[in-house]
């Protein structure tokens, strides 16, 4: 194989409405399970989780449309795709004593390295990149060497 050749390993799942939560959540397990994540990274494991639970609850809520669900591990990130039927773009704001909910992609925004909302025809995909401990790449923790 060529160096310049992609690698990677994916899933994908349709969430029609009646789609629980909790079981694309399982589902999502299984595969880091696979990929050996729940040994060598559980935290980043359950930031994938809250993450999926967040982007289909977004989906199911609040576009009121079923979703899509692809994961993809291109041997340096795992995307979280999730695409929806609504065009409108979500973003992070911030947590509010005023408001129940709308905290969603504040958490999101957290717990992947990145993530993008890009529009798509019917509707848009959100993408969050996780890099597991020890990955080249953006860190969820501050390097040691540059704190004060």
């Amino acid at each position: 194989m060529r160096e310049s050749e992609v690698r990677a390993v994916g899933w994908a799942r349709s969430l029609p409405l009646n789609t629980g939560v909790r079981e694309t959540r399982h589902w999502a397990r299984n595969h880091l399970e696979s990929l050996g994540w729940t040994h060598s990274a559980p935290d980043t494991v359950d930031a994938v989780l809250l993450t999926v639970s967040e982007l289909v609850t977004n989906a199911h809520v609040h576009a009121r449309s079923s979703a899509q669900i692809v994961l993809t591990w291109d041997t340096s990130c795992l995307h979280v795709s999730v695409h929806d039927a609504s065009s409108q773009l979500p973003y992070s704001k911030e947590p509010s004593d005023e408001r129940i909910g709308g905290r969603g992609m504040f958490l999101v925004d957290a717990l992947a390295d990145s993530w993008e909302a890009r529009p798509c025809p019917n509707g848009k995909t959100v993408v969050a990149c996780f890099r597991p401990p020890g990955q080249p790449g953006v860190s969820r923790e501050p390097d040691a060497s540059t704190a004060p």
